[in-house]
């Protein structure tokens, strides 16, 4: 028996990763995990998110074991693809990262105006670190660095605006076959949600698909305006590498 497909998909908070994670998922052949670093995440840093107690009974706190779950356990329902959800920021210095090779790794990343604009609704402040750009950037330099060639990079507008076309090169690119069933999903909660979904999650669980892009991105002025443009040239560095 062949060995599984195991995908890592890298990305920063705010951008459309759960409804990638939705559109995998709707696969017949793929099985997905959300956000497994996540408890990891907030034991090291100690910091206040909505369902913090919820995520830390949820999870490993040990990033050992999550990674060994990760690269060594069986998929869950025997599924020949395991789609990872991963936020960058998660990773934090101390998280080991040797267990990336044995996975696929690819990057969505997404104009960081829209990033900032949407991060403050929902948490009232944001700076670098809160929207892992900067970490995404070195792990991309990382695995380019393993592999000798770009790894794959899908921004988050042009799945909006072309989804068929962008999943099909982004398949392509992992070594998996393209199906139309990525395209559209019932909509509702998962059971492979993360426990934080209540807090996070209101858009995608109404959503049957990908939405239009909004027409531009967001005006930001002061020091929201100062943190999109610090994350813009990280951003930019895989930019030029998309898939389009």
């Amino acid at each position: 028996m062949s060995e599984p497909i195991r995908i890592a998909m890298w990305s920063g908070p705010r951008n459309i990763s759960t409804a990638m994670m939705r559109a995998w998922e709707n696969r017949p052949d793929t099985a997905v995990v959300d956000e497994p670093f996540y408890a990891v995440y907030l034991a090291q840093t100690g910091l206040d998110h909505p369902g913090r107690d919820a995520v830390l009974a949820s999870q490993p706190a040990d990033w050992r074991a999550v990674a060994a779950a990760l690269v060594e356990d069986p998929v869950p329902d025997g599924r020949p693809v395991f789609y990872q959800k991963h936020m960058t920021h998660h990773m934090l210095p101390t998280v080991g990262l040797e267990w990336t090779g044995r996975v696929r790794n690819a990057f969505l990343i997404r104009d960081p105006a829209e990033v900032v604009a949407s991060y403050v609704q929902r948490r009232g402040s944001v700076d670098l670190a809160d929207i892992g750009v900067e970490r995404q950037a070195e792990l991309f330099d990382r695995e380019a660095d393993r592999t000798g060639s770009a790894p794959p990079v899908v921004d988050a507008r042009d799945v909006l605006t072309d989804p068929a076309s962008v999943l099909a090169k982004l398949c392509a690119a992992l070594g998996v076959p393209f199906t139309e069933a990525m395209l559209r999903w019932p909509p509702g909660r998962r059971a492979t949600d993360g426990v934080w979904a209540p807090h996070w999650y209101a858009s995608v669980e109404a959503s049957t698909g990908f939405a239009k892009p909004p027409p531009r991105a967001p005006e930001l002025s002061g020091e929201l305006a100062k943190v999109a443009e610090a994350a813009r040239p990280y951003y930019e560095r895989l930019h030029r590498w998309r898939l389009a």
